[in-house]
């Protein structure tokens, strides 16, 4: 027999047998608004009544937890090892391909429909393990999928907390583990495979091997209805035993020909140029990832709200990309001859010598000397406003 939100009731239960007042509020909660959402409007405003007369100051033992304002925190530094956001539904925006968006989609109805797909045996532990290049959307999927479910993400930077206290990582593990299972919530650990690594190789030490068994044994005692990402930029590092914890797999590949188009357009929207050949702008960004088509749109778009333009100019954006992947690639063009060559080089059509001399506001025979290599102190041109900002 099917009982609605039977996660939330259990929740509900554990919080009262552990004494956690905490624990049973945030879930009660979580029930109401599931209800409301359900139609159960006036079962909801029962429970928000119950909860309304319950003492506003709940003692959970802070000191004991290692909690300072409600966040776990490092015992020696006292910082804290979580960062908290809550985006609202509809303020993050997703551009994957379309397979990895369903497999994420799939992800998020298995979040929804958890008491269903366990009713009929077929629930898995809601943890989902993303990895791939920086830059493809790890983050900003695990941001999408909190404000789709509507719950907080709670983000540890695990390379942080191996680095600044070896010795209590394990400790502090523990303590974000125990603070998660309180509250509805959507757990990230970024930068996975600092603290995942695989043991046994060379430059393992005792302390790194202890710290991976206490992962492995904090993902195991956390509720399978818990919802648990984690992030990676360099997956062949991590420890076999860390991808059995994650029924959920995904890849995140750089964006094809397809996604980079739309990322292009959704990015400069109302900044891109009737003249724009999107066509070549999409050819030409093959293998940027996301967050560099982002950070190449917005530059260019600050540069034309700077030269009060309307929209953005075509060869400012080709400019600005084609430097973006000099730095990718490990150049960085020390001076205007190094970064007229570079372009030169990697496109001599969209930057002829006429074009170069109008981005660069210079004379055509001026260019024409850059690129010979005959130029001298006295004849340096001068550079417009954000030739080399980028």
């Amino acid at each position: 027999m099917s009982f609605p939100h039977l996660s939330e009731v259990l929740k509900i239960l554990d919080g009262a047998l552990r004494s956690n007042a905490t624990m049973s509020t945030n879930y009660a909660g979580l029930l109401a608004d599931k209800l409301e959402q359900d139609g159960e409007r006036e079962i909801a405003i029962r429970i928000r009544e119950r909860l309304a007369r319950a003492p506003t100051a709940v003692a959970h033992a802070q000191d004991a937890a290692g909690l300072i304002g409600g966040l776990p925190v490092d015992s020696e530094s006292r910082l804290d090892t979580l960062d908290i956001s809550k985006p609202p539904k509809g303020s993050v925006h997703l551009c994957l391909p379309g397979g990895t968006a369903k497999r994420i989609d799939e992800f998020l109805q298995c979040v929804k429909h958890y008491d269903r797909l366990r009713n009929a045996h077929a629930a898995m532990p809601l943890r989902m393990l993303l990895y791939g290049a920086p830059g493809t959307g790890k983050t900003q999927s695990a941001r999408w999928i909190a404000s789709e479910l509507g719950l907080p993400l709670l983000t540890a930077r695990c390379d942080t907390l191996v680095s600044s206290l070896l010795g209590q990582t394990s400790k502090n593990l523990r303590r974000i583990f125990d603070y998660v299972e309180q509250r509805p919530c959507v757990l990230f650990l970024d930068e996975f495979d600092a603290l995942a690594s695989a043991r046994g190789n060379e430059r393992d030490i005792g302390e790194l091997q202890r710290v991976v068994i206490a992962l492995l044994q904090n993902i195991d005692a956390l509720s399978d209805n818990t919802v648990l990402l984690a992030a990676s930029n360099h997956e062949k590092l991590l420890d076999p035993a860390v991808w059995r914890r994650f029924p959920f797999q995904l890849p995140l590949p750089l964006p094809d020909a397809v996604l980079r188009k739309e990322m292009w357009e959704s990015m400069l929207g109302s900044y891109a140029p009737d003249s724009l050949d999107w066509h070549t702008l999409t050819v030409k960004s093959a293998g940027a990832t996301g967050a560099l088509i982002e950070q190449v749109s917005l530059d260019a778009k600050r540069h034309a709200v700077l030269d009060g333009r309307a929209v953005v100019d075509d060869g400012e954006l080709f400019r600005r990309l084609s430097l973006s992947f000099a730095l990718v690639q490990g150049h960085s063009p020390a001076s205007l001859s190094d970064e007229i060559a570079w372009l030169r080089q990697w496109d001599a059509k969209i930057f002829s010598l006429r074009e170069l001399a109008r981005l660069y506001n210079v004379s055509t025979r001026q260019i024409n000397h850059f690129v010979q290599g005959e130029h001298g102190n006295a004849g340096k041109p001068t550079r417009k406003r954000g030739a080399q900002g980028h």
